[in-house]
């Protein structure tokens, strides 16, 4: 896997968003140990304090199917952890893991025989793979602002909770500050490239508002 090749930092949001699990799953895996993003403050007062790396959002996706999908209990997924700790912050997708009933199994690299992670006993059945899905897919799918441009939204802990433009952090004020002061619109795209001509009609629209 590659993906040592792709550079990015992503918040708890995006990396729920990409990997299926939730905000609530996020923080409580961090919290007791079972994953922790690869930078990042421990307290959840700091916004934008955690941020995940790409290796982490494949990683997320690999647990997100354990548990979510596959329902493999939580503490034996600690257990695992804690079996395969010394493949380091890559264990969950160092090597192809299945599902066999409720217990996570993989091929034991010194006999080559799939084996129960906790307990070391040999497995005979056939288990169920746990693939990750396209992590590349779904960061250019969240990236993609083609079905958002020209809208509003606001959202805890962005940009002071100030509107902004949908799918970015640029606060619609701003851009609205930067047309009353005479930018022109190729000005104010070169600053903020994620914008479109839609967004700025809409900030043209309520500097109207405003000065009405």
């Amino acid at each position: 896997m590659d993906h040592e090749n792709v550079i990015g930092a992503f918040s708890e949001e995006q990396a729920a968003a990409i990997s299926g699990v939730s905000l609530y799953q996020l923080r409580d895996w961090n919290k007791s140990g079972l994953f922790r993003p690869a930078f990042g403050a421990d307290t959840q007062r700091v916004p934008f304090g955690r941020l995940y790396s790409f290796r982490d959002l494949v990683s997320l996706q690999v647990l997100s199917d354990l548990r979510n999908n596959k329902k493999i209990p939580l503490h034996h997924l600690k257990s695992v952890s804690e079996k395969i700790a010394h493949l380091g912050d890559a264990r969950w997708i160092a090597t192809t893991l299945y599902v066999l009933g409720k217990r996570v199994v993989f091929v034991n690299p010194r006999t080559q025989m799939r084996e129960e992670i906790v307990s070391g006993q040999r497995v005979f059945n056939i288990p169920l793979r746990v693939v990750a899905r396209n992590t590349r897919e779904k960061i250019q799918s969240l990236n993609d602002r083609s079905d958002k441009a020209g809208s509003a939204e606001q959202r805890r802990f962005v940009s002071s909770n100030r509107r902004v433009f949908s799918g970015t952090r640029v606060p619609i004020r701003g851009i609205v500050d930067f047309i009353r002061a005479g930018y022109s619109h190729n000005d104010i795209l070169r600053e903020f490239p994620d914008l479109t001509e839609a967004d700025l009609d809409l900030a043209e629209r309520e500097a109207v508002t405003a000065a009405a």
